[in-house]
């Protein structure tokens, strides 16, 4: 710290301490990130009771004006944007950190669209369409263990996961996160104000001991992505889904989120951390990934507490998904020629994914496909080293330290989105890579590298 800021707060009750620090935030005088001081600290400093200070920091907790970090102190909230997914605006490199779906592989919904028209819908009525809910229903209980859930529908993975953390969780609340972790999760639980706990990811998904270790800290929700992991691509084995679920069973009240997002292109098993007896849970499947993310549709599958809750949390605003919408998903995923079409672009992403990890692994660079979109590279420089090469070659590469919440080596990563790159764009990336890798200082091998 520059300068004693206990020395420039002030106040002798706690909302007056608390409207002091907001002041300081407001002038500029605290930054993002910055720490405030201890509370005995200010307590003694201000001649205030202990208390009284716990008191003020906790109504700016409450307010996301900062966030604790347990033994790491009280820090002003970063207000930063997160990354998002998608092209870069404004930029004439090629972008291979996209993380988009091949638009050529999209259903087209012009023949459904024709066919779907019906009365219309009124205020009222059930907010799921029938004929969607009928198919929803068989598509969730194929992998659920739960007998009694409840379905939801919401505008997209991202509304639904912001909706269910929403309903059962309060400002400063912990939620247990992979690391590295899906870009709009990151996102959702900054912007909701909830205290992330990161869970490291390795092959095989969620860590065992990752998860215990959240739980040991009192995380109030999970969020997790069964397979494809994004960015890793890794997906949770059955011995893995087992062991978590085991250490789960101690928990029956903690929110367990999984958001399948890759479901349908999926080449992965699906196993899930919801045992039978779990009382709070929720699976999300969206359909952004094989129908397109203009189709703001997601399914959820709940506990009926959280349906409810959930159905509570639609109420003030969506209310209901467009039936139109819902109509035309069910026209598209009960149309054959569809679903073999889905079927191909899966088999579609996961071979192009697997050439180039081939082509990386040729010239020394460690990469092995994983399941969905995009590749997870390991490389033996940093990231950002290698990225600002490769912008000088004409790639937009994404560094892997974007996607971190605690876990240091991902900084030497890249999150690649190689799929609909032609075989010669892929050999001239493939080698731009490895050019770049040399260029950072870096040293390729032919062997794995871990």
């Amino acid at each position: 710290m520059d300068r004693d800021l206990t020395l420039e707060i002030s106040g002798r009750a706690a909302a007056d301490i608390a409207a002091s620090v907001r002041a300081l935030i407001e002038r500029g005088a605290l930054q993002p990130g910055q720490a405030l001081p201890p509370v005995r600290t200010l307590a003694d400093t201000l001649g205030v009771n202990r208390n009284t200070a716990v008191a003020a920091y906790r109504q700016l907790t409450r307010a996301g004006v900062v966030v604790t970090r347990g033994r790491g102190g009280t820090h002003v909230a970063d207000r930063s944007a997160v990354p998002q997914e998608g092209f870069a605006a404004d930029s004439v490199l090629r972008d291979v950190a996209t993380g988009n779906p091949d638009p050529d592989l999209i259903p087209d919904p012009s023949r459904a669209l024709a066919r779907m028209a019906g009365r219309p819908v009124l205020y009222g009525e059930p907010v799921i369409d029938p004929g969607l809910e009928q198919w929803a229903q068989s598509w969730m209980r194929s992998d659920l263990a739960p007998e009694e859930l409840r379905l939801t529908i919401t505008s997209g993975a991202a509304d639904a996961v912001e909706r269910l953390l929403a309903q059962a969780l309060v400002r400063d609340d912990a939620v247990a996160l992979e690391d590295p972790c899906f870009l709009t999760s990151i996102h959702t639980v900054r912007v909701g104000g909830y205290r992330a706990v990161p869970v490291p990811v390795d092959e095989e998904g969620m860590t065992v001991e990752g998860l215990r270790t959240a739980l040991d800290q009192g995380v109030r929700a999970i969020v997790c992505t069964p397979r494809a992991q994004n960015p890793t691509g890794a997906s949770l084995t059955e011995a893995r889904a087992e062991e978590l679920r085991a250490v789960l069973r101690a928990h029956p009240y903690v929110l367990v989120i999984e958001d399948d997002h890759f479901s349908m292109l999926s080449r992965r098993p699906f196993h899930s951390l919801i045992g039978p007896d779990h009382r709070r849970w929720a699976l999300v499947r969206s359909v952004s990934k094989f129908l397109g993310p203009d189709m703001c549709l997601a399914v959820t599958a709940s506990d009926p507490d959280t349906a409810e809750r959930l159905a509570m949390r639609l109420t003030p605003g969506t209310t209901w998904v467009s039936h139109l919408l819902q109509r035309l998903v069910l026209a598209l995923v009960t149309d054959p020629e569809v679903v073999a079409g889905i079927e191909a672009a899966g088999a579609h992403y996961a071979d192009r994914n697997r050439a180039f990890a081939e082509r990386l692994t040729a010239l020394g660079i460690h990469a092995a496909a994983g399941d969905g979109l995009n590749l997870w590279v390991a490389l033996p420089v940093p990231a950002r080293d290698v990225s600002e090469q490769l912008m000088r070659r004409g790639w937009l590469a994404r560094p892997g330290d974007a996607f971190v919440l605690a876990d240091a080596p991902a900084a030497r990563r890249l999150r690649l989105t190689v799929h609909d790159l032609g075989a010669t764009d892929a050999e001239r990336l493939a080698a731009d890579i490895a050019a770049a890798v040399r260029a950072a200082g870096g040293r390729l091998v032919t062997a794995g590298m871990r």
